[in-house]
């Protein structure tokens, strides 16, 4: 007895001496979460405001916020393909730049006749020919451009090693996916900064958010994709240009294959379009569908060892 009655007296001394630390370690702690749940608060608004509000509240018209025309670097991926179209939906020309797909020519036949709108299709390789950009001046010459949408090849996505990558392919990546982005900013971006309005809308991938193993050459084209908008955003938001970083997900296919991966973390090309360019002068950097940006705020909360581990066990498993 004598044993508990020591036992409780020593304690209440600690307790006693120790009182001030408990209620700092209390305070610490109640301003942590607070500050947590603040943030959470922001993330709410945010999403809101990019994601819903734009679609539920009218704005003007596109061609009068940007121009009337718009040109497409890349449009043989799905996703860019289905943002063509939904800049011709609300009535914007479109001149789509390629390197001779045939099936870019089929598209701007298709969104001519279903939407009534012009379209102009321009044969540049830069890997072969320096003077490419010269055809690229003359078609945008006496046009309202008010749009450049650069868009990543898809083929990234596949896990390849680096050093199992052919030296000819990767520097073909390279230069189809970073170089030729930057020069056909280069082109487009006088006009916009002397009519004073324009949009130009980078499409890569979220994986520039984290690294992934046997996808270098994905993480690192995203990522300097990313960085450029951001930057150019930066350099031109004053002179009235919007600069948007596109950083999706995944999204599903066009082919029959895939069709059960579609849902609603991967939406179909023109689902994602339709919601990305609602967000269009809204977010400078946005992963352009809710979802996905719920996805992204998840990926923030897991420590990057943690990912590093699981996309490694992923890879391996896959």
């Amino acid at each position: 007895m004598a044993a508990v009655d020591s036992f409780q007296l020593l304690y209440r001394e600690i307790s006693r001496s120790c009182g001030f630390y408990f209620e700092t370690l209390a305070l610490v702690g109640a301003l942590y979460t607070a500050s947590r749940a603040v943030i959470l608060l922001r993330d709410c608004c945010m999403l809101v405001r990019v994601h819903f509000l734009p679609r539920m509240i009218p704005s003007k018209r596109l061609s009068q916020r940007f121009g009337d025309w718009a040109v497409v670097y890349g449009a043989s991926e799905p996703v860019a393909k289905a943002y063509a179209e939904e800049l011709a939906r609300h009535g914007i020309g479109i001149i789509f730049v390629t390197r001779g797909d045939t099936s870019v020519r089929d598209t701007a036949a298709s969104l001519s006749q279903i939407y009534g709108v012009e379209t102009v299709v321009i044969l540049a390789d830069f890997a072969l020919d320096q003077a490419a950009s010269k055809a690229i001046i003359e078609a945008m010459r006496g046009k309202d451009i008010g749009f450049l949408v650069n868009c990543l090849d898809e083929s990234l996505a596949s896990p390849q090693s680096l050093i199992e990558m052919p030296e000819q392919s990767l520097l073909d990546l390279v230069n189809k996916n970073v170089a030729v982005a930057t020069v056909m900013t280069r082109l487009v971006l006088p006009g916009m900064v002397e009519r004073s309005r324009g949009a130009v809308v980078n499409i890569s991938s979220g994986a520039c958010c984290r690294p992934m193993p046997g996808r270098v050459t994905l993480t690192a084209s995203t990522g300097y994709l990313d960085h450029f908008s951001r930057a150019l955003h930066l350099e031109y938001s004053g002179r009235g240009i919007f600069v948007q970083s596109l950083i999706p997900f995944q999204i599903a296919s066009g082919g029959q294959q895939l069709s059960s991966r579609q849902g609603w973390f991967a939406p179909k090309p023109e689902v994602y379009a339709r919601h990305a360019i609602s967000t269009l002068g809204v977010s400078n950097r946005t992963t352009g569908y809710w979802p996905h940006t719920l996805q992204y705020g998840l990926m923030r909360c897991i420590p990057e060892w943690i990912w590093v581990l699981g996309s490694r066990l992923f890879v391996s498993l896959s």
